[in-house]
């Protein structure tokens, strides 16, 4: 007697419900990503991924390392340990970004075998190139470029177009915690107006040193995002900050428009642009209490602003370049700018480096 055959019905394909999404849907969820190592995996996943990816708006890029090209190219430029007396000649270098290579060992989903994202290097410029739909940019640097002793609060962030419109820094000789139930003794030369000590014991100077080093960076940033800006004509804003959280440099749909109709002013013995002759506000307090239990001693606020930016013709008017002061920090820093705002204001004018 035969056995009895049995017949099996092979087991349902899972079905993946990812399908179902239809392809605006899937853009949102990629937006949310923004993360460019992130993306660069999403696009290994399917064919359809991999043509979706160029698609998103919002990009953000870490960057790893920052590298001189006219020196050894593994002597990474660590900028967060550079001096102010040497900051100049460490600025002067043409910096090459590059991060790892999240993008680099992918291949087509086409049978091709080619990399999905092929370059050279692993360079924000190039990954960047293999996306067409930009809106949104940000790029983040491993570290701030002005080095600073342990405890002295250094912040600065820009507004550029083709050249510097905006530009406030805030400083202080240290920052530290305020004991519970403490209460600071008042000094004596704090009556609103700047202590005669602040001109004699470098006090001055070194804020001088602060603002210098922080255009100067600024400068080198806003110099180093030309090809980026080129590549990309969809870009509505575009901000290049750093891990420390030390600058920030902001440019609007309005700026990015300015920057590709005008010429690129570039300075004459570095890469970067070239500083406008600039009108300074400096106000300074020699103690502020900062929410949180935080202390500030020395500190110091200055706006700068293009001279030839004053009139009624200018990119700002004075409604606007205080909004942007007052909103250029998170808190409890943004409180700090505030409280100083209200001091007495000392001008300073610099001529164009």
């Amino acid at each position: 007697m035969h056995p009895r055959a049995r017949i099996h019905a092979d087991p349902a394909p899972e079905f993946d419900q990812f399908d179902c999404l239809p392809d605006p849907v899937v853009l949102l969820i990629l937006n949310k990503l923004e993360d460019v190592r992130s993306l660069g995996r999403c696009a290994a996943v399917s064919k359809r991924f991999s043509g979706l990816v160029p698609l998103v708006s919002d990009v953000y890029v870490k960057i790893d390392r920052v590298v001189a090209t006219d020196g050894d190219a593994d002597d990474a430029l660590n900028l967060s340990s550079v001096k102010p007396q040497n900051i100049f000649s460490h600025f002067f270098k043409l910096m090459l970004f590059t991060i790892v290579k999240p993008f680099h060992s992918m291949r087509n989903t086409n049978g091709t075998g080619r990399p999905l994202f092929p370059f050279v290097q692993h360079s924000p410029v190039h990954v960047l190139r293999n996306f067409s739909d930009v809106w949104n940019l940000r790029v983040e640097l491993p570290s701030g470029d002005v080095g600073t002793e342990e405890g002295v609060l250094l912040k600065w962030r820009a507004e550029y177009g083709s050249t510097l419109r905006n530009c406030v820094i805030l400083g202080g000789t240290l920052v530290d915690r305020k004991p519970v139930g403490a209460e600071h003794e008042s000094s004596v030369e704090d009556n609103g107006s700047m202590p005669e000590s602040f001109y004699t014991n470098g006090g001055l100077k070194l804020r001088v040193v602060w603002t210098i080093s922080s255009l100067i960076a600024a400068s080198t940033r806003h110099y180093l995002l030309r090809s980026i800006i080129k590549d990309h004509p969809t870009l509505r804003s575009l901000v290049l900050a750093d891990a420390d959280g030390q600058g920030t440099l902001y440019m609007g749909m309005e700026q990015l428009r300015e920057f590709r109709e005008n010429k690129l002013s570039a300075s004459a013995c570095s890469n970067r642009t070239q500083v406008p002759a600039c009108n300074m506000k400096l106000k300074y307090a020699p103690y502020l209490e900062l929410p949180g239990g935080m202390a500030l001693q020395g500190a110091t606020l200055v706006v700068i602003k293009p001279s030839n930016d004053g009139g009624s013709g200018g990119h700002s008017s004075r409604k606007e370049t205080e909004a942007f002061v007052s909103s250029a920090f998170d808190e409890p820093f943004r409180f700090a700018v505030k409280t100083l705002m209200k001091r007495r204001t000392y001008l300073l004018e610099m001529n164009g480096f």
